[in-house]
């Protein structure tokens, strides 16, 4: 395990509209309040996009991830974080639950999620870290450095 510790800063709370995407309007709204890094929250209604739910290969490298369409409108809720990416840009790591008549599938939502109705998100700003993802070359995935 490695570590970090930080501070918060500002706190948004937002309401997404119908039709908004996530990652692309949250990654989109901390570049343009100057964000590098936080902490999000989010829950609310998805009406489709797809879900990134797991390797097919657990052993395979790199991994190929697997997509799962959203069918119907859904129940979500949702947490991650944001950190920049090896050129800089905020980049949203956020794995969600959604659910319909006793079904719920889980996943990351990095493949796109549009908001139905509405969606309520909370993000809070972490300070005093350099934290960044890189690319790591055995597994393919964009982790999170602490260095």
């Amino acid at each position: 395990m490695k570590a970090a510790q930080g501070g918060l800063g500002r706190v948004f709370v937002l309401r997404l509209e119908d039709g908004d995407r996530l990652p692309d309007c949250l990654e989109r709204f901390v570049a343009e309040q100057g964000v590098e890094r936080a902490f999000c929250a989010m829950l609310g209604g998805v009406g489709s996009g797809r879900l990134i739910v797991g390797p097919e290969d657990g052993q395979a490298r790199p991994a190929q991830p697997m997509n799962l369409p959203i069918s119907g409108v859904q129940e979500a809720l949702a947490v991650g974080t944001v950190f920049p990416d090896q050129n800089g840009r905020p980049k949203l790591h956020m794995h969600g639950a959604m659910g319909r008549a006793g079904q719920t599938i889980t996943g990351c939502m990095r493949a796109g999620v549009d908001t139905w109705q509405i969606g309520e998100v909370v993000i809070m700003e972490l300070t005093g870290l350099t934290a960044n993802r890189k690319i790591d070359p055995a597994t393919g995935f964009e982790l999170l450095s602490l260095d």
